[in-house]
């Protein structure tokens, strides 16, 4: 049995995709790069990272976007010799009604590459996707965002338009129709089709990417619709209570989110299996015990479905996602998810598959492993809160409860210098533990930035480990929970406290307004002239109660 979420920490908005024995999924990035996470199994249970398309300037440029704003709900599909990705690079969604959001096609006949040039398809809506019907026929899909609607106190989302692919010609043909505004739940998006049995199936995401997130089905016989809804729509979500609103208000005022150990389920994806077994992919949430915050983002998880007259129900009844299903060719016996422990090291670039860096692509950060052996080095650039160059490495946090721990050697001969530990949602809400040059000396600051407002907690004078070219320091972050607290180590190899015990759940998209989750990594600045650096000699993350 496999256990939920199968794709664990930040991986929103799951793509599943089966091609033959194996199955991939894609995942949204926001404004991490490279864009796009695409995963490979061949028992629905194993996952291993396979590549991020969106790896130039040319396919993604997300340098000044907002946190939050980037690579939404990307869509991967497979017409026989080409995999095709659609992409959203979303801009301004947050602040202004008039949210930009083109879309675009790349593809390639490896999911390694070599990907094609974009192509530029529509900025109506986001959340696109490409169904490749029977008669070879290729239709976009995707969500309309109508603005005007928010100026007068409307809901912008009216529904899901289709229109022609012409893959010669690269471009959208023909007139978008809008074939289906959505069911009483609202806010449709995510859009997916599938063929079925003689129906065409529309399966959306509705309800707003929160608590009370759903998944929405209908099907019709014609491909521009009508469509009719599911007769025990929706056909999964977490939210087991009413959805009107003053119930809603009291639920949440009493903190009862229901059963389920899986919260937020729902824009989901489809894929027939083996042996007539259906899976569905859909994002959720794993919030902190008896608060109101998911600090790992949206996850991906996934359930097992079985037709029954005509529609789509999850196989052990109900609507709610379950813990656990049973993987393509094992057995019942269910084994328990061990603990992550992963120590990185810097003699390749491995380590890539798990880190990513924020807006700008690594090989552009001044982050390399070929200036001093064995060593990661990183050339100071932007502050912590800018949305341009930072030289942050960062990895998903993957579980409620964890340690981090960094040791680089660094020589700071300026107060515009600056490396350390970063435990992060966004520029707006994030701890940083760092090295700079006080007027005292070399000195260990803690900062903390909760909603926008910046707060030293912590500053310690500081003398560097001997053994390097250069004194280094180690420092470690553990998370239990809520509970964060920072640990330095000092001159006599103590582990000390530094700082407060701090909040996890300000790292969660509930705090924060956003769409992301919690990362971990390594930091440098040099405001003054890019020239100094950090050498990042390992860099350690370990689980403490995996479930």
């Amino acid at each position: 049995m496999v256990q939920n979420p199968i794709l664990r920490g930040f991986h929103p908005d799951p793509s599943l995709l089966r091609v033959g024995d194996d199955y991939y999924l894609a995942t949204s990035t926001f404004e991490w790069a490279p864009g796009v996470r695409i995963y490979h199994s061949t028992d629905l249970k194993h996952w291993d990272y396979v590549t991020s398309p969106l790896d130039d300037y040319s396919r993604m440029d997300l340098r000044g976007l907002k946190a939050s704003d980037g690579i939404w709900a990307p869509c991967l599909s497979w017409d026989g010799e080409y995999f095709y990705l659609i992409y959203t690079v979303v801009r301004d969604a947050r602040e202004f009604p008039v949210m930009d959001t083109p879309n675009y096609l790349i593809r390639a006949k490896k999911l390694t590459g070599s990907w094609s040039d974009p192509v530029y398809l529509n900025s109506s809506g986001f959340d696109p996707s490409l169904f490749h019907d029977e008669d070879g026929r290729k239709w976009l899909v995707n969500m309309e965002w109508d603005y005007r609607k928010i100026l007068s106190g409307e809901n912008p989302f009216t529904g899901i338009l289709l229109q022609e692919y012409d893959p010669e010609k690269k471009a959208l043909v023909g007139e978008a129709k809008k074939i289906f505004t959505g069911s009483p739940i609202g806010g449709t998006e995510g859009p997916h089709l599938y063929r079925h049995n003689g129906y065409y199936y529309l399966m959306c995401a509705e309800g707003g990417t929160g608590w009370f997130h759903a998944v929405t089905l209908a099907r019709s016989r014609e491909l521009t619709g009508p469509y009719e809804i599911c007769p025990h729509n929706p056909v999964l979500t977490s939210w087991e209570g009413s959805r009107d609103p003053k119930e809603i208000e009291k639920a949440l005022a009493k903190k009862d989110l229901g059963t389920s150990f899986l919260k937020k389920a729902g824009h989901a994806s489809l894929v027939e299996g083996p042996d007539n077994r259906w899976f569905l992919a859909h994002l959720c949430g794993r919030n902190l015990p008896g608060m109101l915050y998911c600090p790992l983002g949206r996850e991906t998880a996934i359930q097992e479905v079985v037709w029954e007259k005509g529609w789509l129900k999850l196989k052990d009844g109900g609507s709610a996602p379950k813990d656990s299903f049973r993987a393509i060719g094992d057995s019942d016996a269910e084994e328990k998810r061990e603990p992550l422990k992963k120590g990185y090291h810097f003699q390749d670039e491995s380590f890539l598959e798990d880190f990513q860096t924020l807006r700008v692509f690594y090989r552009d950060l001044g982050m390399t492993i070929h200036e001093r052996e064995g060593y990661l080095r990183i050339y100071g650039r932007d502050s912590i809160f800018s949305r341009y160059e930072q030289a942050l490495l960062a990895r998903r946090q993957m579980e409620l409860s964890f340690e981090a721990a960094v040791r680089f050697e660094f020589a700071p001969t300026s107060f515009q210098h600056g490396a350390g530990l970063s435990y992060r949602y966004d520029e707006r809400n994030q701890y940083y533990a760092y090295v700079t040059l006080g007027d005292k000396g070399v000195e260990l600051n803690l900062l903390s930035v909760i909603a926008g407002k910046t707060e030293l907690l912590a500053s310690e004078p500081v003398k560097g480990l001997a053994g390097g070219e250069l004194p280094a320091y180690e420092l470690s972050v553990s998370v239990e929970e809520d509970a964060v607290q920072f640990f330095w180590l000092d001159e006599t190899s103590e582990k000390r406290k530094l700082g407060p015990t701090l909040h996890s759940y300000i790292l969660s998209d509930d705090f924060a307004d956003g769409f992301t989750g919690a990362f971990v990594g390594v930091a440098v600045q040099d405001m003054k002239d890019r020239k100094n650096y950090a050498d990042v000699a390992w860099f350690k993350y370990e689980e403490r109660d995996a479930k």
